[in-house]
């Protein structure tokens, strides 16, 4: 295997959603460097996503989504940990999740995190 990268981010299908995982903050507030592995593990329990792309039969179910879709391509989203099947690309996280797992929509994610 040699070490070419994918060049484009994959389209979901059905009823799924790609989202990118925010890059975790480097630093705890303004001055004290965290360890990598601190911040790998803040990526990988994230609650907080980012809606790239809808898949063609996301909220087109009109008795489970009756009010119409949860969310939106460049909406932040909040969901489970660890939800979705995860994928690596040019070293940036993306996950593809079910459109019944969006928790909830936010406005501002700084400053959200999972409670531990």
């Amino acid at each position: 295997m040699t070490d070419e990268t994918a060049t484009q981010l994959p389209t979901p299908t059905g009823y799924k959603i790609l989202c990118a995982v925010p890059k975790a903050d480097d630093k705890f507030g303004d001055t004290l460097v965290k360890p990598s592995e601190v911040a790998r593990v803040e990526e990988q329990t994230t609650i907080v996503l980012f809606v790239l792309k809808l898949g063609p039969d996301a909220y087109k179910d009109k008795a489970k989504f009756p009010s119409g879709p949860w969310c939106k391509e460049r909406d932040f989203i909040i969901t489970r940990a660890y939800q979705g099947t995860r994928v690596k690309i040019h070293g940036h996280e993306f996950r593809i999740i079910n459109d019944d797992t969006v928790d909830a929509v936010v406005d501002d994610p700084r400053g959200v995190t999972r409670a531990g």
